[in-house]
């Protein structure tokens, strides 16, 4: 295992932390702040992994699968906690982003199935959106104010990039079969 595939999952590992923290920070409130000590961790364990994998070349298979899979493990994971938890976050905002990783995961094995060749690399629009909601995420952790602004870029961005990669998909699947139609 590379060192980028260690820090992703050092990421992974945080989560169940990060969750009990929120949980047990409303018996104890200065325990917000270590979530957010955490929270903070995870998300500079998510720049350093791509830093390390670059810089040390060590594009591997498992780091392909391992990194997006621990983004979205902790963000899914926040979102759902502070919903449940009662925090200044709206179910809608919830759903939508809930959604579109459904939505994505659903093709990827749909686009499998059908044997379409697809990249899953990260489009500029799926980095802005994992961006956002980690800005989300700890904005209502700290109790901001304008937490339905934030939400709302959030929400944009997820939906422009679940558009995104649902195009990708199609686009994926006409080319198979205009391929095969030959």
């Amino acid at each position: 295992m590379s060192l980028a595939d260690k820090i992703s999952s050092v990421r992974i590992v945080l989560i169940p932390v990060f969750i009990s923290l929120l949980i047990y920070s409303r018996y104890h409130p200065v325990l917000r702040y270590f979530a957010v000590g955490v929270f903070i961790l995870a998300v500079l364990s998510d720049f350093f992994d791509g830093l390390v994998a670059r810089i040390k070349k060590e594009k591997s298979e498992l780091g392909q699968i391992i990194d997006p899979l621990a983004d979205k493990l902790l963000l899914l994971s926040a979102f759902i906690s502070l919903y449940l938890l009662h925090f200044n976050i709206y179910l809608w905002v919830v759903l939508v982003v809930v959604s579109r990783d459904l939505i994505i995961f659903f093709g990827v094995i749909i686009l499998n199935r059908l044997k379409a060749e697809v990249a899953i690399t990260p489009s500029i629009f799926g980095k802005l959106t994992t961006f956002s909601q980690m800005f989300t995420i700890l904005w209502i952790l700290l109790r901001w104010p304008h937490s339905f602004s934030i939400s709302l870029v959030a929400v944009i961005f997820t939906l422009v990039s679940g558009i995104d990669y649902f195009l990708r998909g199609v686009k994926a699947v006409n080319v198979k079969n205009n391929s095969s139609g030959r």
